[in-house]
């Protein structure tokens, strides 16, 4: 049998080779760079993406068009600047950054945050999305980045009443959930005794009806809940704020049937849990905002 000697490191003209195609390799990019092609953008050449992904918007230099709704903490408008803000808010503006791309806000409710992304308004749900089956056969979650309980909200004067979770399943009990939140499909099945009743709009609305005594109890996130006690301490009171209760998990939301969309985002995803940025954002924010 014959050695092939040319494919040998010793083999006369192997280090000329190997010279030759790390200068063109070396050209190659610095003709990109020279070009202005940015590092993502020239990531994504002959990568076997489909054009008709979201993520191929990178390549095109499309923006990223983001759906929110407001819930505190997590995304939500500023009361004195009305500028964004929130954990999830920062980490989409990280996610476009990564992605080389600027970012297009679309405001909706949480009642047709779904409808919107399917009809394709916006190709990613970046607000606090709560983890749903019919949620999940109507759009794909990705990762998740978190995950939370829920905690249940009364006024002061019930609090004695209330004082554990169990308590609110008994029929003089109402209900009052943000109309297309998980919480509106979640409590008919954990508390079926109770009375529910939908408030459309966006999410901190729906605890109007208890401050005013229309309703008995606000259950909302448990996050969520602690902001909205602590900015309305004049009547809110949490019911066993140390044990919340149904945790799921919590994250961002797109379209069904884009594989490299979602590959991407899962993967982007453990690699901002890993390094701690979720944590340190919701730490921030949670020191803030009580």
């Amino acid at each position: 049998m014959t050695e092939d000697t040319n494919a040998r490191p010793e083999a006369p003209g192997f280090n000329k080779r190997a010279l030759m195609a790390a200068a063109l390799a070396a050209g190659a990019g610095a003709a990109m760079a020279g070009a202005g092609m940015p590092a993502a953008h020239a990531q994504l050449l002959d990568s076997g993406i489909d054009p008709k992904s979201v993520l191929a918007k990178v390549k095109k230099g499309e923006p990223l068009n983001v759906g929110y709704a407001q819930t505190p903490l997590w995304f939500y408008k500023d009361a004195r600047s009305g500028e964004l803000r929130g954990v999830y808010k920062d980490l989409v503006e990280m996610l476009a950054r990564d992605l080389e791309m600027t970012v297009a806000w679309h405001e909706v409710t949480f009642a047709n945050a779904t409808v919107g992304l399917r009809k394709g308004d916006f190709d990613l749900f970046g607000s606090s999305a709560v983890y749903t089956v019919p949620r999940g056969l109507a759009c794909n979650y990705v990762g998740p980045l978190w995950s939370k309980g829920s905690l249940a909200i009364v006024r002061k004067q019930d609090a004695a009443k209330y004082q554990t979770i169990a308590d609110l399943d008994s029929p003089d009990v109402t209900f009052s959930v943000n109309a297309g939140a998980s919480e509106e499909q979640r409590i008919p099945l954990l508390f079926p005794k109770a009375k529910v009743t939908a408030v459309a709009g966006q999410q901190a609305m729906a605890a109007e009806p208890v401050r005013t005594g229309r309703a008995t109890v606000y259950v909302t996130g448990d996050v969520d809940a602690i902001v909205l006690a602590k900015r309305n301490a004049a009547w809110a009171h949490i019911v066993d704020q140390a044990n919340p209760f149904d945790k799921r998990p919590n994250t961002w939301l797109i379209r069904h049937g884009d594989p490299a969309w979602k590959n991407f985002l899962d993967m982007w995803s453990s690699y901002i849990i890993a390094n701690g940025e979720v944590q340190r954002l919701y730490d921030s924010y949670l020191r803030n905002l009580t």
